[in-house]
């Protein structure tokens, strides 16, 4: 039994959060769909412990192989309460298969911006630890727009109203990346040139930025990512795995 792990670019890893699910003794099956495509995908959910889907630079709506079949399969585990976890890219093909709405923003948010935690974050076990006001890095030109039915908002930045939700008993999403270390912080800075133009900063002031802030955002990333491997996954799964 493993956790599958949907990876969707070269720097889109699991990072930080794939080494504490190891050090929890969990295995994980990285699927890279960006190079195999949907070929990459698991015929169906039956010993898989959990999905982790990570982001990328495609869009909700885009026309991916790959992209409807992993809709599909982040739709069934999540009808079958398995854990569940979307980031970035991720967390909005889970919103959207769910029946919320994904579009663009006005601009892209990118660098370090301030998520706060509202009283559902502030009091959520797998949010304990992480500040109530917190920088997170962020780099993405789309946006949940609408959350599904029954979803709840945990936590919002200034300009990106959902950058944390949690949707039923296991899934939970982060528009941000909390996966992130300063090496795959810069591969996404070093890549993502689009996105600083039309934000209006430089890719030398996000890293400035990032380099300010993260001692805090790392040590918060770190306590999400224990959260989510001693709390999200049941652990009889585990023992029997």
């Amino acid at each position: 039994m493993a956790i599958i792990v949907f990876q969707h670019s070269e720097r889109g890893g699991p990072g930080r959060l794939g080494a504490s699910l190891r050090d929890h003794g969990f295995k994980l099956d990285i699927r890279r769909l960006d190079l195999l495509g949907a070929r990459a995908l698991p015929a169906d959910l039956d010993n898989v412990h959990g999905i982790i889907s990570l982001g990328g630079p495609q869009n909700v709506g885009e026309a991916h192989d790959w992209m409807p079949g992993e809709m599909d399969l982040l739709r069934r585990a999540h009808a079958q309460q398995l854990p569940l976890i979307g980031i970035c890219l991720g967390a909005q093909m889970i919103a959207a298969t769910l029946g919320g709405e994904v579009g663009p923003m006005g601009t892209p948010e990118v660098g370090m911006p301030i998520v706060s935690l509202n009283p559902g974050g502030q009091t959520d076990s797998i949010l304990g630890g992480v500040p109530w006001d917190c920088p997170q890095f962020s780099t993405h030109g789309y946006e949940i727009k609408k959350l599904p039915a029954g979803a709840q908002l945990l936590g919002s930045s200034k300009q990106c109203k959902v950058q944390v939700y949690r949707a039923g008993i296991r899934t939970y999403g982060f528009q941000y990346h909390p996966e992130c270390d300063m090496e795959s912080i810069s591969a996404y800075t070093a890549a993502d040139g689009p996105f600083h133009e039309r934000a209006g900063v430089t890719a030398a002031q996000v890293l400035a930025e990032a380099e300010k802030n993260y001692e805090m955002f790392a040590r918060a990333a770190d306590r999400l990512a224990v959260n989510l491997a001693a709390f999200l996954f049941p652990l009889s799964r585990k023992l029997t795995a």
